[in-house]
């Protein structure tokens, strides 16, 4: 592997002033959702605040002064970790965070904990997940001393093939009157599998829960019939989101029950705004009094099943009635001795355990945080594992995955071969793992008898499909645009079928102890994201909540899992926090730098501290959460 010391000295100033208040600069890097790159992510909605126009009368903004100076710790950073000796969540809001604490308090479990923060944040931030969605799971539990994972992501409705699906997806584009695409739309009926989050629920409460279901789900609906306060980036989130529902809406077959239910008096809800869902309380009451088949078999499934009839979408109540998630064993790779764990396909987090097996042959300490030579090394570790992603990554009840190559040390040393630091390769494609061999919100929750919960749930884009069912009061995810429709790729489509999947939640033990709970969130930046997180920890010494204030890049442009080919080196979003002149060096090297558009996923994350039985908590600067403890 060639080396060069050209710029690779360079520096990194994570999350510097730049990153969080521009002081009047031009090119602020505009902050949206961490979905995939080109979605509604790169929607940018201005927030007018009520003094702009007081400010301006006086000659002067809120851009005219910069942040406060820190007195401790990282001078960069946005505040020092959480911690608590007993409990802790973290999450995406902050209401969230203190029903999960609360929970915890009255004897719940971190599972109940983690219950009733997705229920919260199901109704609080609808803009990144809800019911309507999937959700993967870690559990550390204390007493068998053992890593448990659940995959709860649904299937595709039994009724309809590979040769329907694409019919219908011509036909849909052709009604709309817009080009044919190769590529299921984004919004609509065609990308909805079954939501496998209530399931997971159950399945985690069953094994792990201490109080009762309607304990877990009642401050939820209790916020869903009173209303809470939307937060600063939800609400741009929000009317980003809406706007994007009105802009296709030629692709999506009705849009009353969306508006209705997410709407305010005609508008989206601005930050401060108390919002409602009555048909969501509704929702969780039933659940919480009948259970999962509430869900899936009792009337909520009957509502679905004709609102699909009526609107022309194929899923159906026995789709709902079949549908079981499963219990799936956590695998992991040891980089630089701490065991990093992920759940095996049909999620993307074989693809951080990959880059972590070729990583950990390149002496990135050495190279320098922040540096050219270390940026180019995860980039080009990135895509190397996206392009065995984009090829072998799907359902495994539907093909054969050599997972144990795709981990294994040597295909890493083969992959790590085709590295060369100075001269990028744009041509590499998939390995063949098989010579070798022998999966948004994402929120973490831990007790005082030490079960961590590592929990990730999503609609994919965004809100989702645009599509609510009569009453229900809540939207369905959007997950199966990520089929392909090439029926020779191992993602293609076809009816019961798992599609390739984002969300990936992550654990990190050490000495066979559980050391860190953490998650990034945001489409395709997911692994790249867990990759960067844990190099900041491990290679650099980094406590857990500067790790995730670090800038940050994201790259784009290998093939991928839906059939799109490969771009060469590919583009690479950076956060202003690095270096200019590392940013022109890897220029040099070919890629495509571009300043950062907010697509750099959400963090959070609990260390645990062994010898002082302590939490330390982390969230994630770029959002709206909080950590609680206590």
């Amino acid at each position: 592997m060639a080396r060069t010391s050209s710029g690779s000295r360079g520096s990194i100033k994570p999350g510097n002033l730049d990153n969080i208040v521009r002081s009047g600069k031009p090119g602020a890097p505009a902050r949206g959702p961490g979905g995939k790159a080109g979605a509604f992510s790169r929607i940018c909605i201005g927030t007018v605040l009520a003094f702009t126009g007081l400010a301006a009368a006086m000659g002067a903004s809120a851009d005219d002064i910069g942040r406060g100076d820190r007195y401790s710790g990282q001078t960069w950073a946005s505040r020092s970790p959480v911690l608590a000796q007993h409990g802790m969540a973290a999450t995406e809001q902050p209401l969230a965070s203190q029903i999960a604490v609360d929970i915890l308090k009255k004897g719940g479990s971190a599972v109940d904990a983690a219950i009733a923060a997705n229920a919260a944040l199901g109704l609080m931030e609808p803009v990144l997940n809800g019911i309507g969605g999937d959700c993967f799971v870690i559990v550390w539990d204390p007493k068998t001393k053992q890593l448990y994972g659940y995959n709860g992501s649904g299937p595709s409705a039994k009724g309809r093939d590979l040769e329907k699906m694409r019919a219908e997806v011509a036909a849909a584009y052709r009604k709309a009157g817009l080009p044919a695409k190769d590529h299921i739309p984004s919004v609509g009926s065609l990308p909805i599998t079954v939501p496998g989050t209530v399931d997971t629920w159950f399945a985690l409460h069953d094994k792990f829960g201490k109080l009762p279901i309607a304990d877990d789900l009642a401050p939820a609906i209790a916020y869903a019939k009173n209303g809470y306060p939307v937060t600063q980036l939800v609400a741009k989130y929000w009317k980003g989101n809406m706007a994007a529902f009105d802009k296709s809406h030629a692709l999506i077959e009705e849009s009353a029950n969306a508006r209705s239910t997410y709407l305010i008096d005609g508008h989206a809800p601005a930050e401060g705004e108390v919002f409602r869902n009555p048909d969501l309380a509704n929702t969780l009451t039933q659940i919480a009094q009948g259970g999962r088949d509430a869900f899936y078999k009792g009337a909520i499934a009957h509502t679905i099943d004709a609102y699909f009839k009526r609107i022309g979408g194929d899923l159906r109540y026995q789709d709902f009635a079949d549908y079981h998630g499963e219990w799936v064993t956590p695998q992991s790779v040891n980089y630089h001795g701490y065991d990093v764990y992920e759940l095996p396909p049909n999620g993307q987090g074989f693809a951080a355990l990959e880059m972590l097996q070729i990583l950990k042959g390149i002496d990135l300490k050495k190279m320098g945080v922040g540096s050219s030579d270390a940026i180019t090394a995860m980039l080009e570790a990135k895509r190397l594992a996206y392009e065995d992603l984009a090829k072998y990554y799907a359902d495994p009840r539907f093909v054969d995955i050599p997972m144990k190559g795709l981990l294994s040390e040597g295909y890493a040393d083969q992959r790590r071969k085709l590295i060369d630091l100075a001269h990028p390769r744009a041509d590499i494609g998939p390995g063949d793992p098989k010579l070798f061999n022998g999966d948004t919100t994402y929120f973490t929750t831990a007790d005082k008898d030490g079960m961590m919960v590592s929990i990730i749930q999503s609609n994919y884009r965004g809100m989702g499909s645009g599509l609510v069912a009569d009453h229900l009061g809540f939207m369905f995810q959007d997950r199966g645009e990520l089929y392909s429709l090439d029926a020779k790729a191992a993602n293609a489509y076809a009816p019961g079928k798992r599609p390739f999947h984002t969300i990936i939640p992550g654990f990190v033990l050490k000495n066979g102890a559980p050391y860190m709970s953490f998650g990034l969130m945001g489409g395709d930046m997911q692994p790249q994201g867990h990759i960067q997180v844990l190099t900041n920890m491990i290679d650099y010494g980094m406590n857990v909540q500067d790790a995730g204030d670090a800038a940050r890049w994201r790259h784009y442009g290998n093939a991928e899992p839906t059939g799109e080919p490969s771009q060469g080196l590919g583009t690479v979003e950076m956060e202003s926090g690095f270096d200019p002149q590392v940013k022109a060096e890897l220029a040099k090297r070919g890629y495509k730098i571009v300043p950062g558009t907010g697509n750099f996923g959400g963090y959070e994350a609990i260390m645990f501290d062994a010898t002082q039985h302590v939490y330390w908590g982390a969230t994630e600067m770029r959002k709206d959460g909080e950590v609680v403890g206590y």
